[in-house]
């Protein structure tokens, strides 16, 4: 697994819609596979789970992105990538894990 976390600034619906379209454009096999959003007394929190296949490992892999505002507040960010190896008992060739979290880093 890979894990990103940023604290951001800026619109949350932006935000939002920049890192989906971003993910899912950035190749030609991503895709938004679920998404869950929560409101509660002025905080918000948006879930989106990504997949795509990786050509380097030869496998799919996922990225769940959280994003997180009370109201007035920065936006927090958490993506972890998951399903990049091919081991039985150890975890290898985390390749395209690593170039998933990256095209969401770079779309920040």
């Amino acid at each position: 697994m890979a894990k990103l976390e940023r604290t951001i600034r800026g619109d949350f619906n932006g935000i939002l819609h920049k890192i989906e379209s971003g993910i899912v454009n950035g190749s030609m096999s991503a895709s938004l596979e679920e998404c869950s959003d929560f409101y509660s007394n002025g905080a918000r929190c948006s879930v989106r789970v990504f997949e795509r296949y990786s050509w380097l490992g030869n496998n799919r892999v996922s990225l769940s992105v959280t994003l997180f505002q009370n109201i007035g507040d920065e936006i927090h960010l958490s993506a972890i990538t998951a399903g990049g190896s091919q081991a039985l008992f150890f975890k290898i060739n985390t390749w395209g894990e690593e170039a998933f979290l990256n095209k969401l880093e770079e779309l920040l």
